[in-house]
């Protein structure tokens, strides 16, 4: 494909495997971003699609668009061709019921983000703003070209949003919770800090724990074995198992990542009388760390709690670690320090009267969440405004 006459030494390349792009040329790139992390590392990327967890067969045909300035890698956009909605966390499901409804087929379709992964990370990947347009601009011509119902970036930097909203895409926004380090010297600094019936139910919550027998493990990701990994997958399992659903990653996605990016791996394990009960396994750099992925073997008051946010707000801590992402949703995380934050998505439906009802439903649904937006910061568990001052920020 030829691109417009503003970079004329440019060159887009539809990459069908990222194994077509040297690793060095891709995280040369990603460290170039101003808001990249982990999971747009080829370790991660790549590990999703050698291990066959988002391949066509199951439902994520890789169609990176990349931009060439001779054999240095101008910008990429991480994109899927999508048979369905599962596992991204911005849900559509209406909008594929509507278009069906009207004898439309509304896959497949275009999606941008990270697999399986509600963590808000750059998509236009880019070293400069005219690759990031060029980007842009072959997105929309390859989903003319395709005859795609639409295009969706998910989890986008709201300054890349508000770019794509310029070139007529619809902006929605969601809402996360995060935890924030103020600087907190041990967990009781950070305790200190909410009011007195958070801080009760949590030292609370914390001793039933104990009580029970309860231990913890920290491992981190250099020093984890298979055995470690089979472990974890067996909770990851059982989790999705509870939920009457089908886990999306296999083993061989754990133990990619577990050799190739374990500077960014931390597992925490629940013991009781020596064995095993559950973990926690989360990914980090050295700024954020990012709850993903949870399970249990046995039940037991308040276990969830402690292994997936007390310990690795511990850690956050020790290691200082200013964001602790908690994950998609999950407003009870509130009463667990964390804040509401909000998260951005773009949309571009190739059908004009879908898009003007998406749009009115947006408008609707924008106005529903700053309400509740405002309702939450109204709900405080912090003794002073500070905290909310600086997830506004």
């Amino acid at each position: 494909m030829k691109l417009e006459s503003s970079a004329p030494h440019y060159r887009m390349r539809i990459v069908t495997s990222l194994s077509e792009i040297a690793p060095s040329l891709w995280d040369s790139l990603v460290a170039d971003q101003t808001h990249a992390n982990p999971f747009l590392s080829y370790a991660f990327l790549s590990a999703l699609e050698e291990s066959g967890s988002a391949i066509e067969k199951t439902g994520w045909q890789t169609c990176f668009i990349t931009i060439w300035d001779g054999e240095q890698l101008e910008a990429a956009l991480p994109l899927y061709e999508k048979t369905h909605s599962y596992g991204e966390y911005v849900f559509d499901w209406a909008w594929a019921r509507a278009f069906e409804r009207h004898g439309y087929d509304y896959y497949p379709k275009l999606l941008s983000a990270i697999p399986f992964t509600p963590v808000t990370g750059s998509r236009l990947l880019a070293r400069s703003e005219v690759a990031q347009r060029a980007l842009i601009a072959s997105l929309q011509e390859l989903q003319m070209a395709g005859e795609y119902s639409s295009s969706h970036l998910l989890f986008l930097p709201e300054a890349q949003a508000e770019l794509l909203k310029e070139e007529g895409y619809l902006l929605r926004k969601a809402v996360q919770f995060h935890w924030e380090n103020q600087g907190y010297q041990c967990f009781d600094d950070f305790l200190d800090t909410l009011d007195k019936k958070k801080r009760k139910n949590i030292r609370a919550e914390r001793r039933k724990v104990q009580e029970a027998g309860i231990e913890f493990r920290h491992v981190r990701g250099q020093e984890m074995q298979d055995d470690d990994w089979r472990f974890f997958k067996s909770c990851y399992d059982q989790t999705y198992e509870e939920h009457h659903s089908t886990p999306y990653l296999n083993l061989d996605f754990f133990l990619r990542i577990g050799k190739t990016m374990p500077e960014n791996i931390h597992l925490i394990i629940a013991l009781r009388d020596g064995n095993k009960i559950a973990a926690s396994l989360v990914i980090h750099d050295t700024q954020r760390l990012y709850g993903r992925y949870w399970g249990c073997l046995e039940t037991h008051a308040c276990l969830h709690f402690e292994t997936a946010y007390y310990q690795s707000i511990e850690f956050c801590i020790q290691e200082r670690i200013a964001i602790f992402e908690g994950g998609a949703q999950g407003e009870h995380k509130m009463a667990r320090g964390f804040l509401p934050t909000t998260t951005w998505s773009a949309h571009h439906l190739s059908h004009a009267e879908f898009s003007d009802a998406v749009s009115n439903f947006l408008e609707r649904e924008s106005q529903d969440i700053a309400l509740y937006l405002d309702d939450l910061h109204e709900h405080t568990p912090y003794k002073t405004l500070k905290h909310i001052e600086a997830s506004a920020t």
